[in-house]
């Protein structure tokens, strides 16, 4: 199997950059094992593989890495794909925002738009895949304002409580991915 993180950052078998990642052949293995268990499971349970596909496409369009939001995108069909750039074109924010609990860390609070899918976006989504992107984004942008309420509109749209496991995981696992494939990016350059 190849490594996913080898293929965004284009390192070849023998180069400088393999041997420094075999260096971190435990973290490299777990990596991709986690790939592998968000993006080929043995049972999908509720998360087809278009919809993990469409929120890492959207995770990775969010985050602005190019390399990383055409890999999943490539493996989504074209309307899907569409939308999801588009959606990705009107998501997009700078972030981090939210509010602290009352406390030392409260002079970081920060107000931001809260964003919503867009009408043509929620029609060619649907409903769950609408609310995971929503969802998606406040994770991405408003991660101190998780709380109850987002996970009810999760269940609300449909999904199960497996299901809203699997989206968060697979957000947490894009946001991993893509600072790694920067992070080795930058190194290749410096080779």
């Amino acid at each position: 199997m190849t490594d996913v993180i080898d293929t965004l950052v284009g390192i070849a078998p023998g180069s400088k950059l393999d041997a420094i990642r075999a260096n971190r052949s435990e973290a490299r293995k777990h990596a991709q094992a986690s790939y592998a268990s968000l993006f080929e499971p043995r049972d999908l349970a509720g998360v087809t593989t278009d919809e993990r596909h469409a929120i890492a496409a959207f995770v990775a369009g969010l985050h602005g890495e190019a390399r990383t939001d055409a890999f999943y995108a490539a493996k989504l069909p074209a309307g899907l794909r569409a939308t999801v750039v588009a959606e990705v074109a009107s998501a997009r924010s700078k972030g981090p925002y939210g509010r602290f609990p009352k406390g030392p860390l409260s002079v970081e609070d920060a107000p931001g738009p809260t964003w919503k899918v867009s009408d043509a976006g929620a029609k060619a989504l649907g409903t769950r895949l609408s609310a995971a992107f929503e969802h998606t984004h406040m994770l991405v942008f408003h991660p101190r304002d998780a709380a109850a309420p987002a996970l009810q509109a999760l269940l609300d749209a449909g999904w199960s409580t497996t299901d809203i496991v699997t989206i968060s995981q697979l957000v947490a696992f894009l946001s991993y991915q893509i600072r790694v494939v920067a992070g080795l990016t930058t190194l290749a350059s410096s080779l």
